[in-house]
């Protein structure tokens, strides 16, 4: 039977290999020659009858029935991880671990107070709170390797086996330090921008085609300086000591424009404005601390809109 044909080193090397896109990173990481690796691969396709990987340019893409195949093969590893959580020597005394994938936006603004709550809990469970990119956060997510992910909702394409339940909503905004020379400036404020450094979100972030999208709207193709980073500890530390201008998540930088050490621009980013929410997998049944976390989460996050 087929089944018994497929052993856990083919679950393993094939979610490695679509995780990281790559035959030679997959066999880093799992400590293996790369000729083992695709080896590996290449028995399991035999075993299946079709081909989970096609090569693209220099690189390998994963094909429709890898993506199929991934969806269960990545539940597998995950139901497999529970399984030995909860027979190791430590879950004697902890519940099972909660793997949680936070956007730099949440982390800032919501998982404090989040954690708060769950802590009250005392359900003993580990917490791993991993913060990326979106599109890294549900690569993780749908191999199994994160239970959920907290952040803006992305595009159709992406959300293939997920389900997102949206928490609230915030815009991308205009950042710069206090007494900023901009902020005195009334006429022609976009044209002014490009005198001065611009932090963008990476390529690879959920909100870069907003921002994209928002400056091309106001005639601004192109940047002359740009800077793109996804570190929100560079980002502060940079607007603090320059007159450089960051364009970023609202939630990043809530605390810092309360605080009075940061502050906006007089420019309307609402049309920016996105749904920021719980990502799951829908074939994925969630554990009494993972359900409690995700509770804990939707009660912190409709604070905001007390607040």
């Amino acid at each position: 039977m087929i089944e018994q044909r497929i052993k856990f080193r083919h679950l393993q090397t094939f979610v490695e290999v679509a995780r990281q896109k790559s035959v030679m990173r997959a066999a880093d990481i799992l400590h293996v020659s790369q000729p083992a690796v695709t080896k590996t691969i290449r028995e399991l396709e035999e075993v299946l009858g079709v081909a989970l990987f096609q090569r693209e340019g220099r690189g390998i893409v994963i094909t429709r029935h890898g993506e199929i195949f991934l969806r269960h093969a990545g539940a597998t590893m995950t139901a497999l991880r529970q399984a030995l959580d909860s027979v190791s020597h430590d879950s004697a005394q902890l519940g099972p671990p909660v793997r949680v994938g936070a956007l730099p936006t949440v982390s800032t603004r919501i998982m404090p107070k989040a954690m708060t709550a769950f802590l009250n809990e005392d359900t003993g469970s580990r917490i791993k709170i991993v913060t990326g990119d979106n599109a890294v956060l549900l690569e993780q997510l749908r191999v199994g390797e994160l239970d959920l992910v907290v952040g803006r909702l992305a595009s159709p394409e992406k959300m293939t086996g997920f389900s997102f339940e949206h928490l609230y909503s915030e815009q991308v905004l205009f950042t710069v330090r206090a007494g900023h020379p901009l902020l005195t400036v009334k006429q022609q404020l976009f044209e002014r921008i490009r005198e001065f450094p611009v932090l963008m979100p990476t390529r690879n972030s959920i909100i870069r085609p907003f921002v994209d999208h928002f400056l091309i709207a106001n005639g601004i193709p192109a940047l002359p300086t740009q800077i793109e980073t996804v570190s929100d500890a560079f980002g502060r530390a940079f607007l603090k000591s320059s007159d450089a201008i960051w364009i970023i998540s609202e939630g990043v930088v809530a605390g810092d424009i309360a605080e009075g050490t940061l502050t906006t621009l007089p420019i309307d980013s609402s049309s920016t404005r996105g749904p920021v929410g719980l990502t799951v997998r829908t074939d994925a049944i969630p554990t009494l601390p993972q359900s409690l976390l995700m509770q804990a989460i939707r009660d912190a996050a409709a604070g905001l809109s007390r607040n």
